[in-house]
């Protein structure tokens, strides 16, 4: 008898453990998720409602790895040379949401998550949308400026760097828009705020290296696409849910 009450304390012991993960399932919305509001932009499988920017099909750069997508460097290119495999979510343009992203960079990787993404013939994806930096803090080649490791408003505003993960690790970064007021959560801790359109923001694009690119000097758009980059290295993206505010 009490042989088998043990064998039955085990298995409760054991469902315990693995139960967690049930409600934990990657590119898969909780019953709690689905009711505030959030969708998946990639379903895990396949590049459904993604496209190249300025494009019409998927970048021939991109692979699906396991349950992630995963950008990488193309055909007769070396690493930090893309492949024109900038892509964006092509389904709907955004203007007040929350976006949750899980990334994790290769070895000296370098990427980015891009908003209000307007496309401009023969322009690359930052040619006049913000950027949240993805990045290999440790190895990379653009680690030398504080705004350019992962996290950052790119050129603008500097992460932690203690917040994020190193190479091979998962991070998950969530941006939230509302009327222009933008905040940056890594791995659960707040690490950027800003305003756009703001006379604050124009000084901070003044002293950036967006301050000589036309698509910045006519002004961020107010809504757009979300947007993902190929700067030539192993990149990959999961979990990748937004929700309307």
């Amino acid at each position: 008898m009490k042989k088998n009450i043990f064998l039955t304390l085990s298995f409760v012991a054991g469902l315990l453990l693995v139960m967690p993960t049930f409600g934990q399932q990657n590119n898969k919305l909780t019953k709690k998720e689905q009711k505030e509001g959030w969708v998946l932009l990639f379903n895990g499988k396949d590049f459904d409602g993604w496209r190249q920017c300025n494009g019409t099909a998927m970048a021939a750069n991109w692979k699906i790895d396991g349950d992630a997508m995963q950008v990488f460097t193309g055909v007769g290119k070396k690493p930090g040379q893309g492949s024109n495999g900038d892509i964006l979510f092509q389904n709907k343009k955004f203007k007040n949401f929350e976006l949750s992203v899980d990334f994790k960079a290769g070895k000296a990787g370098n990427s980015g998550i891009f908003y209000y993404v307007r496309e401009v013939p023969g322009e690359p994806i930052y040619y006049a949308a913000p950027e949240v930096q993805v990045l290999d803090n440790k190895d990379a080649s653009d680690n030398k400026v504080a705004s350019h490791l992962a996290g950052s408003l790119y050129d603008l505003i500097a992460c932690d760097p203690k917040t994020v993960n190193p190479a091979m690790s998962w991070n998950t970064v969530v941006i939230k828009i509302k009327d222009g007021h933008a905040t940056h959560v890594m791995n659960k801790k707040k690490v950027v705020e800003y305003t756009l359109w703001t006379p604050e923001w124009d000084a901070m694009v003044a002293k950036s290296k967006f301050k000589d690119f036309k698509g910045w000097s006519e002004g961020i758009a107010k809504e757009g696409y979300i947007g993902l980059q190929d700067h030539g290295y192993s990149i990959w993206f999961r979990n990748i849910k937004i929700r309307e505010l």
